[in-house]
């Protein structure tokens, strides 16, 4: 199908996506990954002849945080999400564009189940090797294999709404704001439209296949081989931490408010008599809330204002999100709720381990890993400041969980740097965190210690 006879509001995307990647570094980053996975899926975005799932969009973003600032990527989200929103529900309005969504969705799901046979595999594997060199191996592959487990978990929520809209009828309207289009010297990234309706194209039967790269993810084509990465770009597993936004990264009396009761929260210790029920009910009814607002927006079409709503929960008091994320799942609703997460790694460090440590206490410790692995993408400086005041408030787990996932993803280099703040309190801390990963981390960042003159 030639792109004029897609609707206004898939072009509009599509140029959209070809001035972000202009801002972006072709050969580093996620999307030099994507470049190297799946070039041509990435052209057919290019030039909107499929619209690329959310996740690519956001992992982009996450690449643009890192050229041009967290206070540029903000703004770019909210144009991003807008414009994506709206080219996926016009995409899947055209004719035989729902049987398109309910085929990919159907593969989808076939792709999940399929990464997670292999993530079986690779974890026995990986419990079985013989030596050092060859379990990491297996372990790369393994943080590679669980990444696509996620995306396509993720595409599949995602796909499950766009259905949801369609069979609504709901027509969503693409209003674009001035000053979106780019000034011609480095600013915002452009949009145009022409608001005008889209023309009525005839389907195009499509022979049933598998989504090619399961559209950049990497997860394994039909010979059952995943191309190796040569980028050092560390999987979702790992690293790629969310696009910090707004005022939350300020921190204020909210972050002293967590200061005393994160440890309270994180130990499950009892409130004063008839406080933990009332605050458990306000929460549940909070979330019941929140999940109601989200359902009617997504069914509008709304993704923006979606994505305000998870923006501002994101915000809300810690000891909420173990409830917000039982009401998101049961309410089919889990793509939203690893957005929420990506929103709470952006507050500050002491604010982020306070969610982690309220996601731990509440048994959700995959989700408290996800969130420090996600959020310890800042300096070196930010973590030490935040160990030693998590440490001053007598909020040890927070302090050295945030340790362990930073030494674990980041550089023994970048992990000693941490040691400025306070030599005597954070190498032993920085030792212990390293041994928690292997003993050839320890070595490593005892070696970057002794380099750095923090170590004998």
């Amino acid at each position: 199908m030639a792109v004029g006879q897609l609707p206004a509001e898939v072009g509009t995307f599509a140029r959209y996506l070809r001035e972000l990647a202009a801002l972006l570094d072709r050969g580093s980053g996620w999307y030099g990954v994507f470049w190297q996975r799946d070039p041509e899926g990435m052209r057919a975005c290019f030039d909107g002849r499929e619209v690329p799932p959310w996740d690519v969009v956001a992992s982009l973003l996450q690449d643009l945080s890192q050229v041009r600032g967290p206070a540029f990527a903000e703004g770019e989200t909210v144009r991003a999400r807008t414009l994506h929103g709206a080219s996926a529900a016009a995409y899947d309005r055209r004719p035989g564009g729902r049987d398109a969504v309910a085929e990919r969705l159907e593969m989808m799901r076939a792709e999940r189940g399929h990464v997670a046979g292999r993530e079986q595999q690779l974890a026995q594997l990986l419990r079985d090797a013989a030596d050092g060199a060859e379990a990491r191996r297996i372990g790369d592959e393994l943080a590679w294999v669980r990444d696509d487990g996620r995306r396509a978990g993720a595409r599949c929520e995602e796909l499950r709404v766009r259905l949801a809209v369609t069979d609504a009828a709901v027509e969503p309207r693409l209003a674009v704001p001035e000053g979106w289009f780019r000034d011609g010297g480095g600013g915002a990234v452009s949009v145009r439209t022409e608001e005008r309706p889209p023309a009525p194209v005839e389907a195009e039967p499509k022979p049933r296949r598998r989504p090619r790269g399961a559209r950049f993810a990497g997860i394994e084509d039909d010979e059952g081989a995943m191309p190796a990465p040569a980028l050092p770009m560390p999987p979702t597993d790992q690293a790629p931490a969310a696009v910090p936004r707004g005022a939350r990264f300020g921190g204020g009396a909210r972050e002293e408010r967590t200061v005393r009761e994160g440890r309270a929260v994180r130990e499950g210790r009892a409130e004063p008599d008839g406080a933990r029920p009332q605050q458990g009910a306000a929460a549940r009814r909070a979330a019941a809330e929140t999940v109601g607002l989200l359902l009617r927006l997504r069914a509008e079409g709304r993704s923006g204002e979606a994505h305000g709503v998870l923006c501002e929960a994101a915000g809300r008091d810690p000891g909420q999100l173990p409830v917000l994320a039982e009401e998101l799942h049961r309410a089919g609703l889990a793509a939203d709720w690893a957005s929420l997460l990506w929103e709470v790694a952006s507050l500050p460090p002491g604010q982020l381990a306070s969610a982690a440590g309220a996601l731990a206490a509440a048994g959700r410790t995959q989700d408290s890993g996800q969130l420090l692995r996600q959020g310890v993408s800042r300096s070196a400086d930010e973590i030490a400041d935040a160990v030693l005041e998590l440490g001053d408030a007598g909020r040890g787990w927070e302090a050295d969980a945030l340790l362990d996932a930073f030494v674990q993803v980041r550089t023994p280099e970048e992990s000693a740097r941490i040691a400025e703040g306070d030599p005597v309190g954070l190498v032993p801390k920085l030792l212990a965190a390293a041994a928690g990963v292997s003993a050839s981390r320890e070595r490593d960042v005892l070696h970057a210690l002794r380099v750095a003159g923090f170590a004998n």
